[in-house]
């Protein structure tokens, strides 16, 4: 089951739970709905359906790699470097509807925060006396060598 959306100029084939980048999304609470160019409901059976739904629900927002853009022309001393970074929006697909169908991504579990680890040595280290550190001595500094007489 996937279905073919448009988002930001380009089309997308998704599926229930696929992750997709796409152009930056403003002002979006947590679901988007995208409009629907073409749903398959069996393998190779591909139509369009005026009633088709995609929901997605935002994962996160970033910036891509570096594009570098280099203009030169040759013998004129021009030389323009400049660099771009195209911001997106990570989308989760989360449930496809047509004809009375819905099909929903599973769920993703919940990540449970990982308890803070203590070294044992250190804890040892903090109950014991702290030692004092001898601080060393300089060595004392040579005589600088006298310049030799010029004849």
């Amino acid at each position: 089951m996937y279905a073919v959306i448009r988002a930001g100029g380009k089309q997308y084939r998704v599926a229930p739970g696929d992750v997709i980048r796409v152009e930056k999304l403003n002002g979006t609470d947590g679901q988007v709905e995208f409009p629907v160019v073409a749903v398959s409901g069996e393998e190779g059976q591909v139509g369009n359906q005026s009633d088709a739904r995609v929901v997605g629900e935002v994962v996160g927002e970033g910036r891509g790699a570096k594009v570098l853009v280099f203009h030169y022309k040759r013998k004129k001393q021009y030389k323009k470097l400049r660099g771009h970074r195209q911001a997106f929006t990570s989308v989760r697909i989360a449930e496809i509807a047509f004809g009375g169908q819905s099909f929903k991504a599973p769920e993703l579990p919940k990540k449970e925060a990982k308890p803070k680890k203590v070294k044992a040595v250190e804890a040892e280290d903090h109950e014991a006396a702290p030692k004092a550190k001898a601080k060393k001595k300089a060595a004392p500094k040579k005589a600088a060598k006298k310049a030799a007489k010029k004849k």
